[in-house]
């Protein structure tokens, strides 16, 4: 969900020279430590059967095209798993007012369709993550319509209610948060808007159909959840009422549940917040979540990249080791369905595109890419989320690859030539770019699972770092800036072998513990050191 403008990691720039901070490995040795995460809108992806709007059927027809199941091929991305926004019944677009979290969308497919989906994506390496909307429904659920009836109905307690408006803002900004059903009588709570009232995660009742829920979609197969809005489960007043200890304690124990069903299972919190307050939604089973995403880091990538300094990166890299607890695991990402695509944010220029997805893949945790991320798909025309989610482009016919009729949204601009099929051929594509950095992470235990320790450079424009782990030790360099630059680093090792380097790109050693870095403008180097 779109939530609030991001705080400052570390609460402004830090004053100079930044002390370079270094971070642990993560702890677990789950599947999910170091993959790489597709985020799919199944509305926008594929459309199989010539109605406008994406379906399973659509995405299980492009299945190839994220992971064919054979590492030794180079014709598809790689990825090991796919997130796949809401596909529940819902009367909105985006699926996030869900009416039946059992059901599947019908615009989407049949619950077999579903089934069907799972396997095929098993067959070729790659987890399946559901979003999971926890925190409110649909008002159309038939739970809040039950609810609304009377004070004496059996969901009742469901939904928060009172018989007065208590005037509570949202934490964001100053819009409204309580509401009446057809204007008049009590007033429910809904934090995001009044189409979808918050749950009561302080009824049992609640806590045991949301476990419940989990135990259905992990017996179907799923490998996971990604949790939305998890910083709003239970809210006590106006402005700052979320992050209560109550939230944090159900949050852990759900995810326990889910945990003690499938040990292997993947769970991501969405906590949109400062470096501080994510920190605290760590912990798993008890108290917390295994894995969050890294939203303090996404900005200062993407803002970094398009201001040309590595500055506010190296800041944000180091608050996080800094506050994030020892042994955790993060999910780093560039943009997501909520905020404006990276393209959009860079200007559409390949060289800073390539650049932001070489810091992506070889930052530390769990990367996950946003559908058309990888070929640079922008923003369509509005300034709403539709805009964020528009269909994929796969060649440059008229129906986009996407589908044979009209789409359900128009296509971003550009499609013409930023398309699937006009980048798969062409080894200086940003999609090649993709592929070779995910290949390359994957043939690395430093890329995929190792820790972090950052590099001083002295240069505003350069970001470098070590990746280790007990079998290799990963040097990673990128150059922010527009013109060539040289600089000096340390690190032990006498030899390199590069994994992947731009045109220019050069690394040579210069005495003790002391390296020579050459980086293109906008380029990126990975050598390993030994």
């Amino acid at each position: 969900m779109a939530l609030v403008a991001l705080a400052a990691c570390g609460g402004g720039a830090p004053a100079p020279p930044l002390v370079p901070a270094a971070r642990a490995a993560a702890l677990s040795a789950e599947w999910w430590n170091g993959a790489v995460v597709y985020e799919v809108f199944v509305r926008s992806f594929r459309d199989s059967d010539g109605d406008g709007k994406g379906d399973l059927a659509g995405l299980i027809s492009k299945l190839d095209y994220l992971n064919d199941g054979d590492p030794a091929t180079a014709t598809d991305l790689g990825i090991d798993a796919i997130w796949l926004m809401p596909i529940h019944p819902s009367p909105s677009y985006h699926g996030y007012d869900v009416t039946d979290y059992d059901g599947v969308n019908p615009d989407y497919g049949s619950s077999a369709t579903m089934d069907t989906l799972i396997a095929e994506c098993h067959k070729r390496g790659i987890k399946v993550i559901l979003d999971f909307v926890p925190n409110h429904t649909s008002i159309q659920h038939p739970w809040f319509v039950d609810s609304a009836t009377s004070v004496t109905s059996s969901h009742r307690d469901w939904y928060v209610w009172t018989p007065t408006n208590p005037g509570w803002t949202q934490p964001w900004g100053t819009g409204p948060t309580w509401y009446q059903v057809s204007g008049s009588g009590p007033w429910y709570y809904a934090v995001f808007w009044s189409g979808m009232p918050d749950l009561n995660w302080r009824n049992a009742a609640v806590r045991a159909e949301m476990d419940g829920i989990a135990g259905h979609w992990l017996t179907r197969g799923v490998d996971g959840f990604r949790l939305d809005a998890v910083r709003y489960l239970i809210e006590e007043g106006p402005g700052l009422q979320q992050d209560r200890p109550e939230t944090h304690t159900c949050l852990g124990n759900w995810t326990a549940g889910v945990l003690a069903a499938n040990p292997h299972a993947m769970v991501v919190g969405e906590s949109w917040a400062d470096c501080q307050t994510i920190s605290t939604y760590f912990g798993a089973p008890a108290g917390g979540l295994p894995l969050l995403f890294n939203f303090p880091l996404a900005d200062a990538v993407v803002s970094g990249v398009a201001s040309g300094s590595a500055r506010t990166i190296a800041a944000t890299l180091d608050t996080v080791a800094r506050t994030y607890p020892a042994g955790s695991a993060d999910a780093p990402f560039l943009t997501n369905h909520d905020q404006e695509r990276v393209a959009s944010r860079l200007g559409g220029d390949p060289a800073r595109l390539k650049l932001a997805a070489s810091i992506l893949l070889t930052l530390q945790g769990t990367p996950t890419i946003y559908y058309g991320e990888e070929i640079g798909m922008r923003n369509g025309t509005c300034s709403s989320d539709e805009c964020k989610r528009t269909p994929m482009a796969w060649d440059s016919s008229q129906g986009g690859g996407f589908t044979t009729a009209v789409p359900w949204h128009d296509f971003a601009t550009g499609r013409e030539t930023t398309n699937v099929a006009s980048e798969t051929g062409d080894p200086s594509s940003l999609l090649s770019r993709y592929r070779d950095l995910i290949r390359v992470r994957k043939a690395s235990p430093a890329l995929s699972r190792g820790g972090t320790a950052r590099l001083s450079a002295e240069d505003v424009n350069i970001l470098a770092w070590l990746r280790t782990d007990p079998t290799e030790t990963v040097l990673v360099a990128h150059n922010l800036g527009g013109s060539t630059a040289t600089r000096a680093l340390n690190a032990a090792g006498t030899a390199a072998d590069p994994l992947l380097t731009d045109t220019g790109a050069a690394l040579a050693a210069a005495g003790g513990a002391a390296w020579s870095v050459t980086l293109p403008p906008y380029g990126s180097g990975i050598w390993r050191l030994r």
